[in-house]
């Protein structure tokens, strides 16, 4: 390998490198703005594992499952309303 080849490479991995740990950075501050709203999500709209009955992103089996959780904005999960009251920061019991 001959010595540009060896400097373009280093130069190449060091900018990737750069973007890579920007995009973490970002993504950490976005996901910081967000909490986890227990009890709001509709049918199939949760956003990931919540407990019995859900394993993963769309799977709550019904409306305002209580252990299925949809990130929300932070701040906004106690002042959401549902039928069965507001939103919560841990997971609540609902009516089956």
């Amino acid at each position: 390998m001959s010595k540009t080849t060896v400097i373009t490479s280093l130069a190449i991995a060091g900018a990737l490198s750069s973007a890579l740990a920007m995009a973490s950075a970002t993504a950490q501050a976005q996901e910081s703005s967000k909490e986890k709203c227990y009890g709001v999500s509709l049918k199939g709209q949760n956003d990931c594992a919540a407990g019995a009955g859900t394993t993963c992103a769309a799977t709550s089996k019904v409306d305002y499952q209580g252990n299925a959780w949809k990130l929300v904005n932070k701040g906004s999960c106690v002042t959401t309303s549902t039928p069965f009251g507001p939103g919560s920061l841990t997971p609540v019991k609902r009516p089956a």
